[in-house]
């Protein structure tokens, strides 16, 4: 999934990334004032980028078990409970943070990085290297996803979010890849691109100081979208029990409690199973908030409306 941003463009470099600044500020204030709820989609995703930082040193998931409270209601000892080994499940909600968002950073640090080169050759160069390009991406586009990684999984047990990271990036990068090439071929008729030829300056100069930041945002959005599709993704193969339960992991938790601890018929254990259920839907509300928020910020006609 990819968003669409209205890039800025025209006059020389340091006046546009003035004008960029100040309409940066400004938007960010319009928007603030017109919709203070965006942050909250800020402080959801600090608070959970807390918790993978020091969240397992403050409240670890190995604190000493209570054999005599499996699947004890929640308290203010225990603010979701227990699981079925007495183990706190807001610990295990706090230590799971850091590897589900590991994963999804690394997921979108490869997926936009792939596909936007593979998008600013194509689009700046045209010609054979759009072609060569687009039937590359064409053929990524078309490999199924979730099969893929269902049999990937099989024969190859992923053992953390870097390995994780990398393989979900290598099949994420196909629609990137094509938006970022549809914004590279409108950037590049634009006149401060014309200027920058006619100066004679290099095509790396020109890619790297006049289309990137031109397209940052856009692209830093497309980084928030693609550590949501990886956070959902890697959830669903943990929960599906096709990955080693060897990691902390809130897939790992709603597949004990479903298929392990009985939630969807338990009361009891009903809490094990909503507390990750809560922190994905809260994370991705968080993002979902933030990336609504750049887009209209970075948007004119959206600020108009």
């Amino acid at each position: 999934m990819t968003v669409t941003a209205i890039l800025p463009g025209g006059g020389g470099q340091g006046s546009r990334r003035a004008s960029l600044r100040r309409n940066f500020w400004r938007g960010v204030g319009r928007v603030l004032r017109r919709k203070p709820s965006r942050i909250l989609g800020v402080a959801i995703v600090a608070l959970f980028a807390a918790m993978a930082l020091v969240g397992p040193m403050l409240y670890p998931a190995h604190l000493p078990r209570d054999d005599n409270a499996l699947y004890a209601a929640p308290s203010l000892a225990h603010p979701f409970g227990t699981d079925f080994e007495g183990t706190d499940v807001l610990a295990l909600v706090v230590t799971g943070a850091r590897y589900v968002i590991l994963t999804g950073l690394v997921t979108a640090v490869i997926t936009v990085a792939l596909g936007t080169v593979l998008g600013l050759l194509a689009g700046f160069h045209r010609g054979r290297w759009d072609t060569v390009l687009m039937r590359i991406t064409d053929l990524q586009l078309t490999i199924p996803g979730l099969p893929l990684l269902l049999v990937l999984s099989t024969v190859w047990k992923f053992q953390g979010p870097l390995e994780m990271g990398l393989v979900l990036g290598l099949l994420g990068w196909g629609g990137i890849a094509r938006a970022v090439r549809s914004q590279t071929l409108s950037l590049r008729e634009r006149g401060f691109i014309e200027a920058a030829r006619g100066l004679g300056l290099s095509t790396t100069h020109i890619i790297g100081r006049e289309l990137l930041p031109s397209m940052a945002p856009y692209i830093a959005m497309n980084m928030l979208i693609a550590v949501t599709g990886a956070i959902y993704a890697q959830v669903g193969l943990f929960f599906l029990g096709v990955l080693p339960f060897d990691s902390n992991n809130w897939g790992v938790m709603l597949n004990l409690a479903v298929f392990g601890g009985g939630a969807l018929t338990s009361a009891a254990a009903l809490p094990y199973l909503l507390a990750p259920l809560l922190a994905i839907l809260l994370l991705t509300l968080g993002i979902v908030l933030i990336v609504d928020a750049m887009d209209e910020i970075f948007n004119p006609r959206l600020r108009e409306e």
